[in-house]
């Protein structure tokens, strides 16, 4: 549904005007042959492509930076050789009671994974402000860390600011597996004890087996989980090294070893859906028998929390880059073709580059090339690229560095992360996406989604926030699927429009809210997912409470 005001009532330039388009022209006009265009140039751009083969975290404030506390002004005084930690370059062991003395501004010390920072001159350039950081002054803060943003390489943002490592306390060392027997049972899947969930969870322990004819290896994981899909089976191999995980709710199973022998770039996957049996199928590169499937690395056959696994990366190439409006690009990134990866819905991943000597990263979520405006069929997914829809920012370090990368650069890009669920949708009936910018992002799939394979649903309805109309991301796109979709509608909002605009104006508010997001029924369940700026994210949730919507019908995106 697309709301279209009357021209006559109220005027123009009233405020009470609320509209989606607050555009004069026919949609039918421009809207349609666009679209048509849109569709094709990306579609044969792909042609191309394949022929030459994006719990809710804890959410944080941003605080406005004084002037020469930038990233690149932190790097570079990181580099100016100046003694940031007051120990003239000595790292020393840190005791619990020596930490717990650091605890002021003046002088904060943190500890993350058994390394001791002295963050006193860094204090002045975190983003999220002073008053963050001394929440963790002084002791362990590596939860506190996980649960704000695990994503940052801390190692390398304040590597000059290392103290030294904590004083362990002496326990007594655990029996090495060196028997050759152990060894074998671990390289068969058989997880060794101390790898094990404790209790009822041992039951749920991923298990696996491999075996060989004369061309391949076929190397086959038992899930144990009914529900096992493509988007749960993440796999990388790179010369003889395979790794291969397995996601288990908020557990991870890692398959990780240096193969026996080499194989060839290309691989299948297999998976039973409903048994939970995932068939990994290499190619072997010489025709020769394998004694054994290949030596395990560190983590190998283990089962755990997501949040206690490091992210891990593989490099993406740049292959198109195209404009979206006029600060905001539409990247397509070729996955490397022994990589096995689909990222989900409402999920995000970590973009990692090195900018004058330091790791950088940050979180993007992944869209569609374009929104599909025909929802008779779930859409065809495509299985080689990831889409990122990024804005560059005039004086942003990180988006500057992205636009200047070059079709055929490389890229870092991490495994998926984030808590949102499919059954969240899949048990509502009314679904609310309120966006601010390019908080658009995470509501592209959601919306393909939701009209796609979600018949429950009577109201799906997009609340945009921007600042211009000229902000406005696929605006012909969502007007025509409004069009398309009876049980669609959207409405933008403008903060700083023209004096044409006929639309709605303002910014996220409690009364702005209680207007457009309403029950199709007065029992009917309802969905809310919010994305946008730290402030809009956090206005909105709060806005929400205070309208009796309760935390499990609202669902930020944040990272």
């Amino acid at each position: 549904m697309l709301n279209v005001p009357p021209q006559a009532f109220p005027a123009p330039s009233s405020q009470q005007r609320a509209a989606a388009g607050g555009r004069a022209k026919s949609l039918d006009q421009r809207g349609s042959q666009s679209m048509v265009m849109l569709k094709r140039k990306v579609l044969d751009t792909l042609k191309i492509l394949h022929c030459q083969s994006g719990r809710p975290m804890a959410i944080t404030s941003l605080v406005p930076l004084k002037p020469g506390r930038s990233l690149m002004d932190w790097i570079r005084l990181t580099k100016s050789g100046k003694d940031m930690t007051g120990l003239k370059g000595r790292l020393i062991e840190v005791t619990e009671d020596e930490l717990a003395k650091h605890n002021k501004k003046e002088d904060c010390w943190i500890c993350i994974r058994g390394f001791v920072y002295n963050v006193t001159p860094y204090m002045e350039y975190h983003p999220g402000g002073e008053d963050e950081l001394m929440k963790a002054a002084g002791t362990d803060g590596t939860d506190l860390f996980d649960q704000v943003h695990r994503w940052v390489n801390y190692e390398s943002m304040l590597k000059e600011c290392l103290v030294g490592r904590m004083a362990v306390k002496p326990i007594a060392a655990p029996k090495e597996i060196t028997s050759v027997c152990e060894e074998k049972k671990q390289l068969n899947g058989m997880l060794p004890e101390k790898k094990v969930l404790s209790g009822a969870s041992k039951d749920l322990t991923p298990s696996y087996d491999w075996f060989q004819t004369d061309s391949l290896i076929t190397i086959v994981i038992y899930t144990k989980q009914k529900d096992m899909n493509a988007e749960l089976v993440i796999l990388d191999h790179e010369d003889k090294r395979l790794r291969g995980e397995i996601i288990v709710d908020d557990y991870s199973y890692l398959l990780e070893v240096d193969l026996d022998h080499a194989v060839e770039e290309d691989m299948a996957v297999n998976i039973a859906e409903k048994v939970g049996k995932v068939e990994i199928i290499l190619k072997k590169k010489d025709n020769v028998h394998w004694k054994i499937l290949g030596q395990p690395l560190e983590s190998h056959n283990t089962f755990m929390k997501r949040t206690d696994r490091g992210l891990f990366y593989r490099k993406c190439k740049l292959v198109l880059k195209t404009e979206v409006t006029h600060d905001t690009k539409l990247f397509c990134l070729l996955l490397p073709e022994s990589t096995h990866l689909r990222v989900p819905t409402g999920q995000h991943v970590y973009l990692k580059q090195i900018i004058a000597g330091t790791e950088v990263v940050k979180p993007y979520t992944p869209v569609l090339p374009f929104l599909p405006l025909d929802f008779k069929e779930p859409s065809c997914h495509d299985s080689a690229h990831i889409y990122l829809m990024i804005k560059i920012y005039s004086c942003g370090l990180f988006t500057q560095a992205l636009d200047h990368l070059q079709i055929g650069d490389c890229i870092s890009v991490s495994n998926p992360e984030g808590s949102f669920k499919k059954s969240q949708v899949q048990t509502s009936e009314d679904l609310f996406l309120l966006a601010a910018g390019t908080g658009f992002t995470p509501m592209v799939k959601l919306l393909n989604f939701a009209l796609t394979e979600v018949s429950c649903l009577r109201t799906v309805k997009l609340i945009f926030f921007n600042r211009t109309e000229d902000d406005i991301l696929w605006r012909n796109q969502l007007e025509q699927l409004a069009l398309k979709d009876q049980r669609f509608e959207i409405q933008f909002i403008l903060s700083q429009p023209k004096k044409d605009w006929v639309g709605k104006q303002g910014m996220i508010s409690s009364s702005l809210l209680s207007e457009f997001v309403k029950r199709s029924r007065k029992d009917s369940k309802v969905l809310i997912c919010i994305c946008g700026p730290t402030p809009f994210t956090e206005q909105g949730v709060q806005y929400l409470k205070d309208l009796g919507y309760s935390q499990e019908e609202v669902h930020p995106f944040t990272a």
